[in-house]
């Protein structure tokens, strides 16, 4: 009876802890880690998160940007850090390529995480020069196998999001085209306007403006779902590639073995914010699409991401050092 007695008491004392640590966090500073450079898609929403996160609980809440191999340098440095729940992290689609395209990488995008929540999709289109004699995507796969490997296409770099996305264009359509790698959007965008380059799959908002002023041709839109700004585009799949359902995204997650507690009430405060009104239509301008995904869903998706890229990079056979 006595030790029936201690063990309830003890367990009545470990949930008050746990109510307790909830209740009691944050009570410092909390670092927000942003592996991309200010500016970009990354920085927008990481600090758009930092921000409601600041306000929501009256802390001081500090946006680092931590920029470098693709957002791997931030990657790994969150993953090493405290799980104590003091490190937040934006997490981009580029850490579910990185696995199946580097030999050597300092983290582990399922296990070295707490997930959190993918905050937005950001749907790629696939464009062309206006005088490539394509209107659809059956248009585009008729040209390339009848003219394998003369049709190039551009991409941001060796395994960032646009690269990886023809060439799971190529791998499902059964089409052969030539990448040209550059070190940047800007400037892959205004050789395809110029003509030089023909193809491309860019993120929607960066090449809407030059869709609507007849520089560049819209074929598709990457994702399953229609783009909401161009309702009568279609997707990929539509246009015959069965399955076809890829983007770039933007997530939050924490180092492994966060507190299930704090990983809770960080993922309540910005589902709530990715519901309201004017963050959705902030997002869309940006080209991007609201998610809120809870955690345990958000953990799934990534594990399928990180087999859906790893079978494109085998078929790419692309591994860098």
């Amino acid at each position: 009876m006595i030790f029936a007695l201690r063990a309830v008491l003890l367990c009545i004392g470990l949930t008050g802890l746990v109510a307790a640590h909830a209740q009691s966090y944050p009570a410092k500073p909390i670092r927000f880690i942003i592996p991309f450079p200010p500016g970009g898609p990354t920085d927008l929403m990481g600090r758009t998160a930092a921000d409601r996160l600041a306000r929501a609980w009256n802390i001081q809440v500090i946006a680092d940007n931590r920029a470098g191999a693709g957002g791997n340098i931030g990657a790994e440095l969150c993953a090493k850090s405290p799980p104590d729940g003091y490190t937040i992290c934006m997490m981009t689609v580029a850490q579910t390529i990185s696995p199946a395209i580097y030999k050597k990488l300092g983290f582990d995008p399922i296990k070295d995480f707490s997930h959190i929540t993918l905050m937005a999709m950001l749907p790629s289109m696939l464009t062309t020069h206006p005088t490539l004699p394509v209107k659809t995507v059956k248009d585009v796969v008729a040209l390339a196998k009848t003219s394998p490997g003369q049709l190039t296409y551009a991409s941001t770099g060796n395994g960032t999001s646009p690269h990886m996305l023809m060439e799971m264009f190529s791998a499902m359509s059964g089409v052969k085209m030539v990448h040209v790698p550059y070190k940047g959007q800007a400037p892959a965008v205004v050789d395809q306007i110029a003509g030089q380059i023909q193809l491309a799959f860019n993120t929607a908002a960066t090449v809407l403006p030059y869709v609507q002023s007849d520089k560049l041709k819209p074929i598709a839109i990457s994702t399953r779902e229609r783009f909401p700004p161009m309702p009568s585009l279609p997707t990929v799949e539509e246009g015959g590639i069965k399955g076809f359902d890829a983007s770039s995204w933007q997530s939050v997650v924490m180092p492994a073995n966060t507190p299930r507690d704090i990983v809770a009430k960080v993922y309540q405060e910005l589902s709530a914010m990715l519901k309201s009104q004017e963050v959705r239509e902030r997002f869309l301008a940006q080209g991007a699409i609201s998610s809120g995904m809870p955690p345990d869903e958000f953990t799934a998706f990534v594990k399928r991401e990180m087999e859906k890229w790893a079978k494109v990079a085998k078929f790419a056979n692309l591994r860098l050092d």
